[in-house]
C-alpha cells in the first residue's frame, strides 16, 4: 500500500520540460519541477534594402553599425519580380528600406514581394520603411467615382504581411488611418530648419516662411516656429492634374528673405512660379525646400532656370547627381530613419526623437 501511494504521487506531479542540461541537472538536484521553457531574451534587428534607393538603406545601416543583408533581386524578361533572401531571418526583426519611386508600380511590387518573402521565412516583425509613400495625394475623393488609392496601399501592404510601417512627411495626415498596424511618422522638417539656421546668419526678423498652398500652412508654421520668422502663404489652384496656377501671395514678405516650403516637389512649375510671384511682391531673396524631391518631367530644368539661390531637399527619393542643378543641395534623412529604426527595435519612444513634435499636421 506505501508503494502504491508513491506511485500514484509521481504520476500527478508535473514532468518538466527539457531545458538544456545544465538548467535540467540543477531543477533535478533541487527537486523542482517545471512546465515550461526559459530562455534568455534575443532580439536580432537585420536590415534590407530594395533597388529603389540602395544608397539610403546603406546610409541608414552604416549609421546603426551593421551591414545590409545579403537578399537577390531580380526582374525576369516579363516584369515579374524575385526575390530571395540569402541568409536566415527566423525570429528576426526585419527592416526593409524602399522608397516606392518611378517606376512607382515596380517599386512597390518589389516591396511587397520583399514583405511576403520575410513573412514566409519566419521574420518575428516585418516593418516596411517608406520615406516617400506612393500615391499620397490620392488620400480622397475629389471627384465622383474617384479611387482612394492611398488607403488601397495601405491594405496591400497589411496583406502582403507588414506588422508596422515608418514613413516620413506624409502628404496627408490622415494617410496614418487607413492602417491597421502602427505607423512611425517621422519629419524632416527639423533637420530643413537647422540647415537654413546655419545658412542664413542673419536676424530672424528678416526671414519669411511661406507655405506653397493653404493644406500645407500647418507645417510652415511650425517650420516658422523653429526659425523663428514670420509666415506667409501662396494660394493656388489646380485646373488640372499635377497641374498649378498661383493666384496671390498673402501675408508681408516686401523687403523680406523667403523661404518656400513644401512636402514634394514634383514637376516644380507651381514651385517656379511661386517664387517668381515673392520677387514681383519685393521680396529681395527666395530660397526653396520639400522633404520628396519627386523631380518629374521637366522638373529639373526648371529648377536650374528659377528665380531660387538654393532648392534644400533630403534624399527620400535619390537624384541622379549627373543631372541635379547647381542650386540643388541635398540633405540626408539617413540619422532620422536610423534612430527610429533603433527606438522600434529597442521598444524605446520615437516621438521622444523629435520631443514629440513629429505630428505637424
Amino acid at each position: 500500500m506505501e508503494h502504491e501511494s508513491e506511485a500514484a504521487v509521481s504520476l500527478e506531479t508535473p514532468i518538466p520540460l527539457f531545458t538544456g542540461a545544465g538548467m535540467a541537472a540543477s531543477a533535478m538536484s533541487k527537486g523542482e519541477h517545471r512546465t515550461w521553457m526559459e530562455r534568455a531574451p534575443q532580439k536580432r534587428l537585420m536590415l534590407f534594402a530594395g533597388r529603389s534607393n540602395m544608397a539610403l538603406g546603406e546610409a541608414i545601416a552604416e549609421r546603426l553599425g551593421i551591414q545590409m543583408g545579403d537578399v537577390t533581386l531580380k526582374t525576369f524578361t516579363n516584369g515579374e519580380v524575385y526575390v530571395r533572401y540569402e541568409e536566415s531571418i527566423r525570429g528576426a526583426d526585419v527592416f526593409i528600406v524602399q522608397s516606392c519611386v518611378s517606376p512607382t508600380n515596380d517599386s512597390l511590387v518589389e516591396l511587397l514581394v520583399m514583405v511576403q518573402a520575410a513573412a514566409l521565412a519566419s521574420a518575428k516583425r516585418v516593418t516596411a520603411v517608406m520615406p516617400w509613400y506612393p500615391y499620397s495625394r490620392q488620400d480622397k475623393k475629389g471627384m465622383p467615382r474617384e479611387p482612394i488609392t492611398a488607403r488601397l496601399v495601405a491594405d496591400i501592404l497589411e496583406a502582403a504581411g507588414v506588422d508596422r510601417m515608418l514613413t516620413m512627411d506624409l502628404h496627408a495626415g490622415q494617410v496614418q488611418g487607413f492602417f491597421r498596424k502602427p505607423v512611425d511618422h517621422m519629419t524632416a522638417v527639423p533637420i530643413l530648419a537647422e540647415h537654413f539656421t546655419l545658412l542664413l546668419d542673419i536676424e530672424h526678423d528678416e526671414i519669411v516662411v511661406v507655405s506653397a498652398d493653404a493644406g500645407r500652412v500647418k507645417l510652415a508654421k511650425k517650420f516658422a516656429e523653429m526659425l523663428g520668422a514670420d509666415l506667409a502663404l501662396i494660394t493656388k489652384e489646380r485646373p488640372e492634374h499635377q497641374e498649378a496656377e498661383a493666384t496671390n501671395v498673402i501675408g508681408r514678405v516686401r523687403g523680406k528673405i523667403c523661404i518656400l516650403l513644401d512636402d514634394m516637389i514634383d514637376t516644380a512649375g507651381t514651385l517656379c512660379a511661386g517664387g517668381q510671384a515673392l520677387l514681383d511682391h519685393g521680396a529681395t531673396r527666395v530660397f526653396a525646400c520639400a522633404t520628396h524631391p519627386v523631380f518629374s518631367g521637366r522638373a529639373l530644368e526648371r529648377l536650374a532656370s528659377s528665380v531660387f539661390e538654393k532648392v534644400v531637399v533630403t534624399d527620400t527619393i535619390p537624384i541622379d547627381p549627373t543631372t541635379k542643378p547647381a542650386n540643388v543641395q541635398v540633405l540626408s534623412v539617413a540619422p532620422i530613419l536610423a534612430d527610429t529604426i533603433s527606438n522600434v527595435f529597442n521598444d524605446d519612444s520615437v516621438s521622444g526623437l523629435f520631443h514629440g513634435g513629429n505630428q505637424l499636421f
